[in-house]
């Protein structure tokens, strides 16, 4: 396991200049690339002894250190995939500027209708609610075996004040959210509201969050992903030149080892391929390949994924809507994929001798890592036998999937009517008239037939001809 240094990227979000600042530090220390961390963050190996504790502005902490945290945020997934109403780009950039500096916690601002970042795998947890500028906060504190509700919702502009005090209240005796609660109130005066309803958290597949994608009816967005996590410097520059002449102001990390850019104008996507193209990057990798999580650094890890990828391919599975996580520790609060790959220790007393490793195999309640449940499929196999098994595993979720809500439709049945409804006859998008399509700017209630002609499927970018109408039963 390679040591590293993280710089801070508060959010994941940083400008194209902030961006290239970086990299021009990076290429006078002597690195040809840079790498993306769990967390949102920048990484760079730790070898380096000139690295200073700031890098263009953001602050750098060694990997080891427990006590500087980045922030997390759903930043990235604003605009472009199933959000919160309320919970817009700036509403975000306003909630991350109040924090001046880094954090001792773990802090994640997320809205719970994205999959792309997840919920709780914090110490803090603030996840959006229905009403305006309020937020469920989830706490789990580094001693803490539960995770707990904070017994009020918490308003935005007070986010960072909360995090402060319980950051302060740390050396007390924090052993209940009734007392952490008492505390805060105690210590200042807070815009709290009663919650009148707990989380709902929707069932959404893993997006694939990769190559140029339209957002609404001019805009695009672009993802990208390199397999081995180490992104070239050079092609780096070039981008965030691109993004200053484009107009673009922000780029966003994702928590798997990628970044998103953003309102990319529609009359410049062909400039932006022809860039991709001339630099050979590749925006069509296999869904196999993107819903993984892995340690960086951890080359055995790597190597694993690879493997158990080529067994995939190989069996022409179908993993969608699937994430898999590959982990050398037992530490199931931080977990956040629907399936992990669990690497046994060897004991120290055998670590001179040439032991294969084992695995034990775990999936989320429901494959939804948002259950906060992990249920051990498996202990103590060998690496041949975890595609199999994998396979396996991948098979029963899609018999379970939907399977609570067709037992739902079964109770309702006396209620059942018939919608039409238009279907991409490519990738199975549904388009229903009463809610329009938002990502493209169309109004609930527009008929199909007064799409424009050059409408296209917001998922595939299918042209309209491509839709069928088809019959569905309703739940009223």
């Amino acid at each position: 396991m390679t040591q590293l240094s993280r710089l801070i990227i508060k959010g994941g979000v940083l400008s194209p200049a902030e961006l290239k600042k970086i990299c021009e530090v990076s290429e006078d220390l002597g690195f040809e690339t840079i790498s993306f961390g769990s967390r949102q963050d920048v990484l760079f190996p730790e070898e380096n002894k000139k690295m200073s504790k700031e890098v263009a502005g953001f602050q750098v902490v060694n990997s080891t250190n427990d006590m500087e945290e980045n922030i997390m945020s759903s930043y990235v997934s604003s605009d472009i995939f199933p959000s919160t109403t309320w919970l817009t780009s700036d509403k975000y950039l306003y909630v991350l500027e109040q924090f001046r500096k880094a954090s001792e916690l773990k802090i994640n601002i997320t809205d719970p209708k994205q999959r792309l970042v997840p919920l709780f795998t914090g110490h803090l947890n603030f996840i959006a609610s229905e009403y305006e500028d309020y937020w469920y906060l989830y706490v789990r504190l580094p001693y803490w075996n539960t995770m707990e509700i904070y017994p009020a919702l918490i308003y935005s502009w007070d986010i960072e004040k909360i995090t402060r005090i319980i950051e302060e209240l740390l050396k007390e005796e924090l052993d209940t959210i009734q007392l952490v609660f008492d505390l805060v109130n105690h210590s200042v005066d807070m815009n709290n509201r009663t919650i009148d309803e707990s989380l709902k958290i929707p069932f959404h597949p893993f997006p694939y969050y990769e190559g140029m994608n339209r957002i609404g009816n001019d805009k695009y967005w672009l993802g990208l992903y390199w397999r081995n996590n180490k992104y070239d410097l050079t092609f780096l520059k070039a981008m965030c030149d691109l993004c200053f002449e484009c107009k673009i102001g922000k780029i966003s990390i994702t928590p798997w080892k990628s970044f998103i850019i953003k309102d990319i104008p529609g009359s410049t996507k062909l400039r932006w391929e022809k860039f991709l193209g001339r630099y050979g990057i590749n925006v069509r990798h296999s869904m196999l390949e993107l819903n993984w999580h892995i340690p960086v650094g951890n080359s055995e890890a790597l190597e694993l994924k690879k493997y158990l990828v080529r067994n995939f391919d190989k069996n022409d599975i179908s993993t969608y809507g699937l994430t898999f996580g590959i982990t050398d520790y037992v530490k199931t609060s931080y977990y956040f994929t629907s399936i992990v790959i669990e690497r046994n220790s060897i004991p120290d007393e055998l670590k001179e001798f040439n032991i294969r490793s084992t695995y034990n195999l775990l999936h989320a309640k429901n494959f939804d890592p948002n259950t906060r449940e992990y249920i051990t499929s498996v202990r103590e196999v060998d690496k041949e036998e975890l595609p199999d098994l994998l396979i396996e595993l991948s098979r029963l979720y899609f018999e379970q999937l939907g399977a609570e809500k067709e037992i739902e439709y079964i109770k309702k049945e006396e209620s059942k009517e018939e919608v039409e409804v238009y279907q991409c006859k490519h990738c199975q998008l549904l388009y229903e008239e009463q809610y329009g399509d938002k990502t493209q700017g169309v109004p609930p209630n527009t008929p199909f037939e007064s799409l424009t002609e050059d409408y296209k499927c917001s998922l595939c970018e299918a042209n309209k001809d491509s839709f069928e109408k088809i019959t569905l039963k309703k739940i009223s």
